[in-house]
């Protein structure tokens, strides 16, 4: 691993310039998504995340980029999603939250702006994000039981957990209608508060994932525990919504 990096922005220039060599007139935009665009950036810790957009045929030479690709993971740059345009405009009937969450949290590097004016049907929203939480409800369950109830497998549960929670939470504030706050503290909040739900267990969920306050084995266990209840309820909300 290389130089931690604690601005991510620092080092765009020079992976535009990286790419711009390897793909020239293939390549599409650059996009910087996810905690590396905002304040929940954690260095040595977070993702730097980057869409790489490319012609249609660009895409068809994904091989060229293994030693760039390789070369930034050094640094710690994660594989980059590597779409095309017509590939983001035909997706967003079936993944229109991970869009949603696209275009709410990114930062354009280069080239093409393709996700500022992306607009997407309610009932798509309401219907995945139905999908998303009972799925998650199901998976939640599973590892809950796995972990016999034991702190340090709890608390890893709820650190792997938390950022699709997030994202979820996110496409809900959206299909209401809410503006998206950017710290996850404030979107967990206005969330509760729009459904009704108990801000505490979520706040608690954050303070394991942050590591910003000491939380017990015991109280791991109650915070999971409502953690299921809560989104048994949510589910039954968003259900209530439509379909």
């Amino acid at each position: 691993m290389g130089k931690i990096q604690k601005d991510p922005k620092e080092i765009l220039p020079d992976i535009t310039k990286d790419y711009q060599a390897l793909y020239g007139d293939d390549l599409v935009s650059i996009i910087l998504y996810g905690s590396a665009t905002g304040k929940d950036f954690q260095p040595g810790k977070s993702d730097i995340n980057l869409m790489i957009v490319l012609t249609e045929n660009g895409i068809e030479h994904l091989d060229r980029a293994f030693a760039l690709v390789s070369k930034w993971r050094k640094k710690g740059v994660a594989v980059p999603l590597f779409l095309t345009e017509n590939y983001v405009t035909t997706s967003l009937d079936v993944f229109p939250i991970e869009y949603l969450n696209f275009q709410d949290n990114h930062v354009h590097v280069f080239g093409k702006e393709i996700l500022k004016d992306l607009e997407f049907s309610s009932e798509f929203v309401r219907l995945q994000c139905e999908r998303e939480i009972k799925g998650k409800l199901l998976l939640l369950r599973e590892a809950f039981v796995e972990t016999e109830g034991k702190g340090k497998a709890l608390k890893r549960l709820i650190k792997d957990a938390l950022p699709a929670l997030i994202a979820i939470f996110k496409a809900l504030l959206h299909l209401k209608k809410i503006a998206i706050p950017e710290e996850r503290r404030e979107i967990v909040k206005a969330v509760a508060d729009a459904f009704d739900l108990e801000y505490a267990v979520f706040e608690g969920l954050l303070h394991i994932k942050e590591e910003t306050s000491k939380i017990s084995e015991g109280e791991s266990f109650q915070l999971f525990k409502g953690c299921l209840k809560e989104m048994r309820k949510l589910s039954e909300l968003v259900n209530s919504l439509g379909g």
